[in-house]
């Protein structure tokens, strides 16, 4: 019990002092998780966990949906569609208890966890480059 309390304050920690970029790809690496927890218990037929998992990842996929900032042009848009298909692909997955949609997401959600990383990490060496996400999801890097 003591070792799961560690780590949910470790967790808590991370997320409290984390910068809007590495959020952002925290909750890429979460959807990530769940969808391969997904496809692990698919060929078992537990098909309780691959709904709950599927539904994890879906809520992560709209909470970053719900978090762009479409004032800041034409990315947050193509963002929008992209998480859209990802979520419509998910449903596909659940209902039909498939695989391949579930792999296609997670590509998905691997470049653009990369991209941010990416982005995440050029803040975080220069001291003088700000990611302002604008309180809700666009990208603006300022030197």
């Amino acid at each position: 019990m003591q070792v799961k309390n560690a780590s949910s304050h470790y967790k808590e920690i991370q997320v409290k002092t984390a910068n809007q970029g590495k959020l952002i790809v925290m909750l890429y690496d979460g959807a990530i998780k769940f969808l391969r927890i997904a496809i692990e218990n698919i060929p078992k037929k537990k098909y309780d966990s691959v709904n709950t998992n599927i539904i994890k990842a879906q809520d992560i996929i709209t909470e970053l949906m719900l978090s762009l900032n479409f004032e800041v042009g034409d990315f947050a848009n193509k963002l929008y569609g992209l998480y859209s298909y990802m979520n419509k692909r998910l449903v596909e997955a659940n209902i039909k208890k498939a695989i391949e949609p579930i792999e296609e997401v997670i590509k998905y959600l691997i470049e653009l966890k990369e991209a941010w990383e990416q982005i995440s990490h050029i803040a975080t060496q220069n001291d003088d480059v700000n990611i302002d996400l604008d309180g809700s999801g666009g990208i603006n890097i300022r030197s």
